[in-house]
């Protein structure tokens, strides 16, 4: 019998894992069956944009974290397809911060060329799934929510990329109970213009609160404060945002500070961070990480250590993103193939777990984690077909990154970087970011 693969979710990381078995089908081997499940009605993940929040039209958990006028917070340098650039996508170089719809269109692009499309069930979600050990295979529960009709099948391998930023960690504060304004998680966030002429208080200090505040900046907030747990993010911010210790508590109108200040505001914005979930998941297949590049339980960053004969792909912390689930997937692929085989010692299993968590835990700061993680991609590739890239050139272009943020943080994604695939330069957009207020694909591609 042909084996049969699960993949769970697809978004950028599932996406890769079908073009990777498409791949070596076009190559002529004879790949399992490879059957993925999405519950959302389109592919793409979080760069699925919707306007819902809460729930979806099936009682469901939205799944989006995106929100309307969003860019890319990092260089596409960092993040191209070794095996599809930008430039075969939209026929010419494009400037290097797209919109989300830019994104969603070169991410569909090349699934749409694989023709991976009927390997994906739809609006259908995963309630369980259960390993039987009498069998060695894996029992999946779907849930066909157009139809509302559950169903189990039997599958030798799982792989889960349902991704880990779509889950909120909301924290509770003194106060909040009855704040007369606005509370809400930065999932829930859709659109900086409902904040025009607000003053407003955002929790944390990490890529949420830099970009959502950024963005709401950008469409006309009256103040942006930012209140951090341990250290600012310490950019050169505009004259109207400011940052401050962590919040103490809010009455009706005012928000105080550890340092004794305090501030009127209209709105509460929690950029609080993302919890790994998985509700389909027992205690014996359910991963538990911290969000780090060094994940728990994972060999090679993906096979599960207690059974491994399922998988996790995209669950680190991120400097690369759809290069590194890329790097995984052709990895996860072969291993399920067998041209790659997984220790069966668990002992040795474990121990390249620790030795990647002590590797991350030696790196004393961000350019040691963006080598990190390019060491990571390159260890993976070179034991796969994956197209080999430049990817010291792509952690050249996340450290010139790095240094425009210091430089200007309202004005870095007015920069332009050279592609580590087709060695171009990438054009100075046509529009400075903080007056480019139109994001649509059309606007953006314009001469």
């Amino acid at each position: 019998m042909k084996k049969r693969v699960a993949v769970i979710g697809a978004g950028p990381s599932g996406l890769a894992q079908l073009r990777a078995f498409q791949s070596a089908k076009a190559k002529g081997a004879d790949i399992p069956e490879v059957v993925c499940f999405e519950k959302q009605s389109n592919w793409g993940g979080l760069w699925n944009y919707t306007w819902r929040t809460g729930l979806d039209e099936h009682g469901e958990p939205v799944h989006c974290s995106m929100y309307r006028y969003l860019w890319s917070n990092g260089p596409k340098e960092g993040l191209e397809f070794a095996d599809y650039s930008f430039e075969e996508h939209f026929g010419k170089q494009i400037a290097s911060y797209p919109p989300r719809a830019v994104l969603f269109d070169y991410i569909e692009g090349r699934v749409k060329k694989a023709g991976v499309r009927d390997w994906i069930r739809f609006s259908t979600t995963i309630r369980m799934v259960k390993y039987n050990e009498d069998k060695g295979t894996f029992t999946v529960t779907a849930h066909d929510l157009k139809n509302d009709r559950m169903y189990d099948e039997e599958f030798d391998n799982v792989v889960v990329a349902s991704g880990h930023f779509s889950v909120p960690n909301v924290p509770e504060y003194p106060g909040f109970d009855k704040f007369n304004g606005r509370v809400l998680h930065a999932h829930d966030f859709r659109d900086a213009r409902e904040f025009t002429g607000k003053d407003l208080l955002l929790l944390g200090s990490s890529y949420s609160a830099e970009d959502v505040g950024s963005q709401c900046w950008k469409y006309g907030a009256k103040s942006v404060t930012v209140a951090y747990r341990n250290a600012p993010m310490g950019f050169k911010w505009p004259e109207n945002w400011k940052e401050v210790p962590k919040l103490e508590r809010v009455d009706e109108t005012t928000a105080y500070f550890a340092d004794g200040t305090s501030k009127k505001v209209d709105a509460i914005i929690l950029c609080t961070g993302y919890k790994h979930h998985f509700p389909f998941l027992p205690d014996d297949l359910r991963l538990k990480t911290a969000n780090r590049l060094a994940t728990a339980d994972l060999y090679k960053g993906v096979a599960w250590v207690k059974n491994p004969k399922l998988f996790y792909l995209g669950m680190q912390d991120q400097w690369f993103t759809f290069n590194m689930f890329d790097a995984q997937a052709w990895w996860v692929r072969d291993a399920i193939m067998g041209r790659i085989a997984i220790p069966t010692d668990k002992a040795v299993l474990e121990k390249d777990v620790a030795d990647r968590v002590a590797h991350e835990d030696a790196g004393q700061d961000a350019h040691d984690a963006i080598h990190y993680q390019g060491d990571y991609v390159k260890e993976l590739i070179a034991e796969t077909d994956y197209p080999a890239f430049d990817v010291d050139g792509a952690c050249e272009a996340f450290f010139e990154w790095k240094d425009h943020k210091k430089i200007d943080i309202m004005g870095f994604r007015n920069n332009a970087y050279k592609s580590v695939i087709t060695g171009t330069m990438a054009p100075v957009h046509h529009t400075p970011w903080k007056d480019a207020l139109e994001d649509s694909m059309e606007s953006y591609l314009k001469n």
